[in-house]
C-alpha cells in the first residue's frame, strides 16, 4: 500500500519531498537527530491543525490509536509528546517559514489568472492585522495586558485566490502601521487598507515604490481640493477630487485623490484616499469593498 492510499498523504502531496529535504539541510534541522526528524515534526503539526487537536497529549493519543496507518501517512519516527515538545522548542523556525513561502508561491501561480472585480490586471493586496491571545505564563515576552499575552498577526492577502503573500508576527502592543515598514511593495500593485494605516510618510513610500494604495480616510483629514473629476450619476460616488494635504505636507508632498462614496446597503458615507488618478472612482470603491476578504481570512 503506497502513501497515496491515505487522505492525509494526498493533502500533503503538493509539498515535494526533495524540496522539503533541501530546506531542512539548509538550516541543519536534522543535525544529530536520530529518529524524530523535521519531516515527522511537520506531519504531526499538520495533522494536529487539520484534525483540530488541542494539546500534545491529544496529538500523541490520536496518532498512536492509528499506529498501523502511520507509515502510510509518511511518519518514520515514533510519535510521543515529549519528543514533539522538544522538537517544537528547539527546531529552527526558518525551516517551516521557508516551506510555507514555497507553498504560497505555488498556490499563487494557480490563481494568477483569476479575474478581479473591476477587470484589473494588476495584483491587489489587502493589508490588515488580528490579535491572537496567548497564555502569559508561556509567552511572557508578548505581554499585552495585565492578565494575558498576545501576538499580532499582520497579513498581506493576495485577493486573487485569497492567499497570504506576507505575514509578520509582532507582540500584541505593536501598532498596525509599523508592519508597513517590513512589506516589500511591488511596483504597479494595489494595496488596500483601513484607516488604521493612515501614516502619510509610509504612504508616500508606497508612492515612491511606484505602487498604489487605497485607504479609508479619517474624518479630520485636512485636504485641499484643486480640481474635480466627473462623477457618474447613480454610481454611489458623491465626489471625486484631486488635491493635496493641508497639513503634514512634508510627509506627502504629491497630489492625492479623494473619493466620497455612499453605501446604500449600509446607509453610510465612506471617504477613500488613493494615489491612483487613472482608475474610475467606482473601481476605487470596489477595491476597498474587496478588503473585506482579509476579515473573512482571519
Amino acid at each position: 500500500m503506497g502513501m497515496s492510499s491515505t487522505v492525509f498523504a494526498q493533502v500533503l502531496d503538493p509539498l515535494h519531498r526533495q524540496i522539503f529535504d533541501r530546506i531542512v539541510v539548509r538550516y541543519r534541522g536534522d543535525y544529530r537527530v536520530r529518529t524524530f526528524t523535521c519531516r515527522d515534526q511537520f506531519l504531526c503539526m499538520a495533522f494536529a491543525q487539520l484534525s483540530y487537536r488541542e494539546s500534545l497529549r491529544d496529538i500523541e493519543s490520536c496518532l498512536r490509536s492509528r499506529g498501523g496507518d502511520l507509515y502510510h501517512m509518511g511518519f518514520r519516527g515514533k510519535v510521543s509528546r515529549s519528543t514533539l515538545a522538544e522538537a517544537n522548542d528547539g527546531r529552527d523556525w526558518r525551516i517551516y517559514a521557508a516551506i510555507a513561502a514555497g507553498l504560497i508561491t505555488k498556490a499563487r501561480k494557480l490563481y494568477a489568472d483569476e479575474p478581479l472585480d473591476g477587470d484589473l490586471q494588476e495584483s491587489v493586496y489587502a493589508l490588515d492585522a488580528t490579535t491572537v491571545d496567548l497564555c502569559m505564563n508561556l509567552f511572557p515576552w508578548a505581554h499585552f495586558r495585565s492578565t494575558k499575552s498576545a501576538v499580532k498577526l499582520h497579513t498581506l492577502l493576495d485577493l486573487r485566490g485569497n492567499i497570504p503573500s506576507f505575514i509578520h508576527i509582532t507582540p500584541g502592543k505593536t501598532h498596525d502601521v509599523n508592519a508597513m515598514d517590513a512589506i516589500p511593495f511591488e511596483p504597479g500593485s494595489f494595496y488596500v487598507m483601513d484607516r488604521g494605516y493612515m501614516d502619510f510618510e509610509r504612504l508616500y513610500y508606497i508612492h515612491l515604490e511606484k505602487a498604489f494604495f487605497v485607504i479609508r480616510a479619517k474624518k479630520n483629514l485636512d485636504f485641499i481640493r484643486h480640481s474635480s473629476l466627473e462623477v457618474e450619476p447613480g454610481s454611489g460616488v458623491r465626489s471625486d477630487h484631486i488635491g493635496r494635504l493641508g497639513g503634514k505636507v512634508a510627509d506627502y508632498p504629491e497630489k492625492l485623490r479623494r473619493v466620497r462614496f455612499y453605501d446604500e446597503k449600509q446607509s453610510r458615507h465612506l471617504v477613500f484616499l488613493t494615489n491612483n488618478i487613472a482608475l474610475p472612482a467606482t473601481v476605487i470603491a470596489k477595491l476597498y469593498k474587496m478588503r473585506w476578504q482579509v476579515e473573512l481570512f482571519f
